[in-house]
């Protein structure tokens, strides 16, 4: 009687076993970002979008938070899943206390863990500093730094189960220029930038904290913006892409904390 194991089929079948673990391990050696969870605030268009996509694509789970754009959410999320990551969709207005902690306890519940904090919600527009109402001032001031400060305190204890954590915070070039009818934006940001440095030195060693400061970035169908691309040395505007690739980055990098990243093409040396 023949050995079942030595059988043609037999063989065959553990030639395609071994095959698949080896390629499961070069998937996870290509994909520096595999087994971690990444939660992106304001996920579900432009710049927030184009990261969560380049997390996942480097490995990643991915949260995609959204407080009105559910549709388009649900659509990233998609896309994620697609790539054979796991991907949620969650509402939540990430100024508003309550809404932030239901939103982590959704992520426990359903991820069991968080590695990437990405606070990129904000909201830009102009208003002339002596027209600017209390009210436009509060808007801006929560989108963009009180949701930071919030996300980031309730993401630290899950970030420091598997140190190192990362938190990446969205500031801008608007944070380090004055630019008069965005006074609310500017003062936003730069505060964008300080959270960024106490937080990594308050959080250090278990959780790194750095931010990416785009200048201008356009998107398809958007005019340019001549002025900018005349003024910045490399004569072009940034993509979602090229914001994503400095998140990546920081998402990977083992000794980098507290540093703000400038993606602006050089416009900020004008």
């Amino acid at each position: 009687m023949g050995r079942p194991w030595a059988s043609k089929a037999c063989q065959e079948s553990k030639a395609m076993l071994l095959f698949a673990g080896w390629s499961n391990c070069m998937e996870t050696a290509d994909k520096p970002l595999a087994g971690k969870v990444a939660l992106v605030t304001g996920a579900a268009r432009r710049i927030g979008r184009s990261i969560a996509l380049r997390l996942a694509q480097e490995g990643a789970d991915v949260v995609v938070n959204y407080r009105h754009s559910g549709d388009d959410a649900e659509h990233v999320a998609g896309e994620i899943r697609a790539m054979g990551r796991h991907a949620r969709a969650i509402q939540a207005d990430v100024s508003v206390l309550e809404e932030v902690r239901g939103m982590f306890r959704t992520v426990e519940l359903d991820m069991g863990r968080l590695d990437i904090l990405v606070n990129n919600a904000g909201v830009f527009f102009a208003a002339p500093i002596l027209q600017m109402t209390v009210q436009q001032w509060d808007t801006v001031m929560n989108s963009n730094l009180k949701s930071q400060f919030l996300c980031s305190q309730a993401a630290a204890p899950m970030l420091k189960r598997n140190p190192p954590g990362r938190i990446i915070n969205l500031s801008s070039l608007g944070g380090m220029l004055a630019w008069p009818s965005f006074t609310h934006y500017c003062v936003s940001k730069a505060g964008s930038i300080m959270l960024t440095r106490c937080l990594a030195r308050a959080l250090a060693p278990e959780i790194l904290v750095n931010s990416v400061a785009p200048g201008t970035i356009q998107f398809e169908g958007e005019a340019p913006d001549e002025d900018y691309i005349r003024r910045a040395p490399l004569h072009r505007a940034g993509t979602g892409d090229d914001i994503a690739d400095a998140v990546t980055y920081l998402a990977r990098a083992d000794f980098v904390t507290g540093q703000i990243i400038a993606v602006d093409g050089g416009r900020s040396l004008t």
